[in-house]
């Protein structure tokens, strides 16, 4: 699936899109892409997407499946690279680690970006750091 994901990385990026996510299910025959640009997403742009991925699965023969779905990645979106959590720094988020830190696996709190390969988030007892490599799933945490 790596490969995969480089190959539709470089095609969306082509278009001027970022991928935020991939995700097969359905035992591969469901395709599900998330992808963002600056302002936000739209129908239009889905369908721009949805359209070129198809065309390159097609003449690739890249992967078997039955369904394409791209979306916008949603307001509790995914971060995974080290430019998303630059880039969202001052926002809650709700990390999920791989090893316990403390005794615990969940933390939240308000993003402070990421130095060294260290993720630093504001939590209610102070900050503190979280390698990536421990990182098992970050995501935004929308507060409304």
């Amino acid at each position: 699936m790596q490969d995969l994901h480089g190959l539709l990385e470089q095609a969306v990026n082509g278009i001027g899109y970022e991928l935020v996510d991939l995700e097969m299910s359905n035992r591969g025959k469901l395709l599900r892409l998330f992808i963002d640009k600056p302002g936000g997403i739209n129908i239009d742009d889905c369908a721009l997407v949805s359209e070129q991925v198809s065309n390159l699965l097609t003449v690739e023969h890249a992967v078997d499946y039955d369904r394409l779905e791209v979306s916008s990645p949603g307001l509790d979106r995914v971060l995974k690279k080290e430019v998303d959590f630059e880039r969202f720094a001052g926002n809650k988020v709700q990390l999920k680690l791989r090893v316990p830190v403390e005794s615990r696996k969940n933390f939240t709190g308000i993003l402070r970006g990421i130095e060294q390969g260290l993720v630093r988030i504001e939590t209610e007892t102070g900050e503190m750091n979280f390698a990536l490599s421990n990182i098992d799933k970050a995501r935004l945490s929308p507060e409304f």
